[in-house]
């Protein structure tokens, strides 16, 4: 009984970890690319990063179906390189997680990046530093809420996701069933008592994470 609870718990917290660091990685890439900078098409290129927030999870999971099954051009790919299909495996749920957590840690630093006075920089400039230097000394350090906000958010994101890990990762025990699946299945069998045990192990771990989001919220400076 304590190992089949603690289990997807476990699981949720790996998935969600390694979702969140690829999502902190990419995000911050992307939200410093657009930050602050006008182009053709930037609109375009903004609305498909941020599309996985306002698809269905479903929609989500279909579609890293068509790209990474064994049809798909990344699914090839993947099953050249290692020699087995990447869907219905552990990697298969952070992928589904880290591309719907993706909006939330690229919005909250985008934000935080274009808050940062430009003077500032333009003095760093003229200090002589270059970009690598000026964005890890002087952007990411200011604009260091915003960044440990979008985390923390995409990390709770990750942590609930169900539709498309449940879609593209599945629901096996020990593997890919994560607290959200968990929770379906146990509803599913009528199992409520353990549904309301990790009914709320989420809502503690999401207050937390919540609480000290709402405690970094006053300032972006």
């Amino acid at each position: 009984m304590a190992t089949d609870f603690w289990s997807p718990i476990k699981l949720s917290l790996g998935i969600a970890a390694v979702a969140a660091v690829l999502v902190f990685i990419f995000g911050l890439s992307f939200a410093k690319v657009m930050s602050n900078k006008r182009f053709k098409g930037k609109s375009i290129i903004e609305t498909a990063l941020l599309l996985p927030l306002v698809l269905p999870p479903t929609v989500v999971g279909f579609l890293l179906i068509i790209v990474f099954g064994r049809n798909g051009i990344g699914g090839e790919l993947v099953e050249w390189i290692f020699n087995q299909s990447i869907m219905f495996t552990w990697w298969a749920a952070v992928i589904a997680s880290a591309v719907v957590a993706f909006p939330l840690m690229y919005q909250s630093a985008k934000a935080g990046f274009e808050a940062v006075d430009e003077d500032i920089e333009n003095a760093a400039r003229v200090d002589g530093a270059n970009a690598f230097a000026l964005f890890v000394k002087i952007t990411i350090p200011l604009s260091w809420r915003a960044i440990i906000s979008g985390s923390i958010l995409s990390f709770a994101r990750a942590l609930g996701e169900f539709g498309a890990t449940l879609m593209f990762a599945g629901n096996i025990p020990g593997r890919t069933q994560t607290i959200s699946t968990a929770i379906y299945l146990a509803i599913d069998s009528g199992n409520m008592e353990k549904a309301w045990l990790w009914v709320a192990s989420m809502i503690g771990i999401s207050l937390l994470m919540l609480i000290f989001v709402n405690f970094l919220k006053p300032s972006y400076k």
